[in-house]
């Protein structure tokens, strides 16, 4: 089952990293969620053999048993060190381990987000109030990156249809849109010319709907550096990592397919869906096999990265060639 962190939990008594690497609990588990109490002692793991039926209705425990293989195997997590010094984050830099050095003075707080359009009750949210949403959960979840790199990454956040709930839909809205900051002042790269700014992306609304699709706050149990997308970031594991936009100031629900960046600059090569298709090719490269970062060697690319029985009913009917 899936542990829920208390809201007043502090990232300080949340898994210190050094416990993921002593531990063989998790190898299998869906979703790991640790807690403690006020002092540091109790500590919970779940086991990958666990069979607990979710109570009905537990939505939290249902989610586990439905999304058992979000680390299969003897995958471990990628090193912190990895995942906070190899990033794609195009506003700051090209490099990918010259982002976290550009992006070290970037300010998170005080930080709003904006969620409108198509909905009954649209409202701008402090970081204290989307933290408010819902009680943190632990997720250990794939990254494919298009590029042919993929990590294994435990992400803090929440799901993001808890705050779509807040606002309440309107019965048009089909499509979700995201937009990054755009602050020439912080982020060196906007004075470039290489991508149209703001960085936008989007998801169909079943998509965004969809348990696996999160917004994180954290990983490792601590807070968003901002090389990883502080202050909120999306996380989509089934897709490829640029549709998991980071640094989010706006979330608008609109009807039409939104215009995307990626997907604007480049149609032929980034498609608006971007699911992790080993069988579809990027025109550049081939897409069937990965080298997992900290690992030597290349293994095999899983359809939806992993997340087939979770999520392909979504695509069902359509040409995942033609709606790449």
């Amino acid at each position: 089952m899936l542990i829920r962190k208390p809201d007043d939990i502090k990232f300080a008594e949340v898994t210190d990293e050094s416990l993921y690497f002593n531990r063989r609990t998790f190898i299998r588990g869906a979703v790991l969620a640790a807690t403690t109490t006020a002092t540091g002692l109790l500590y919970r793991a779940l086991s990958s053999t666990s069979k607990q039926a979710p109570a009905e209705g537990d939505t939290a425990n249902t989610i586990a048993g439905e999304y058992r293989a979000l680390a299969p195997g003897d995958e471990q997590p990628t090193s912190f060190e990895d995942i906070t010094n190899y990033n794609n984050f195009y506003e700051f830099s090209t490099d990918k381990r010259a982002v976290a050095a550009e992006a070290r003075n970037f300010v998170t707080r005080p930080w709003t987000v904006s969620v409108e359009g198509l909905v009954h009750k649209p409202r701008v949210f402090d970081l204290d109030g989307l933290l408010k949403i819902s009680p943190p959960e632990e997720r250990i979840y794939r990254l494919r990156c298009v590029e042919g790199w993929s990590m294994v990454i435990p992400w803090l956040g929440f799901p993001l249809a808890q705050l779509l709930k807040q606002v309440e839909p309107q019965s048009q809205a089909r499509y979700v849109k995201f937009v990054t900051l755009a602050d020439p002042s912080q982020m060196p790269n906007l004075g470039s010319d290489l991508l149209d700014w703001p960085y936008v992306e989007g998801l169909r609304l079943d998509e965004a709907m969809h348990p696996l699709t999160i917004l994180s706050h954290g990983l490792y149990g601590k807070p968003l550096l901002p090389q990883n997308g502080a202050p909120l970031r999306l996380v989509v594991p089934w897709k490829y990592g640029f549709k998991s936009i980071k640094s989010i100031i706006t979330i608008r629900l609109v009807e039409d397919m939104p215009k995307t960046t990626w997907n604007a600059y480049a149609p032929h090569e980034y498609g608006f869906y971007s699911n992790v298709n080993p069988h579809v090719d990027h025109p550049r490269w081939s897409q069937a096999t990965e080298r997992r970062i900290g690992e030597f060697g290349r293994r095999d690319t899983l359809l939806f990265n992993g997340y087939a029985e979770q999520v392909a009913g979504l695509y069902s009917g359509m040409d995942l060639k033609v709606y790449f």
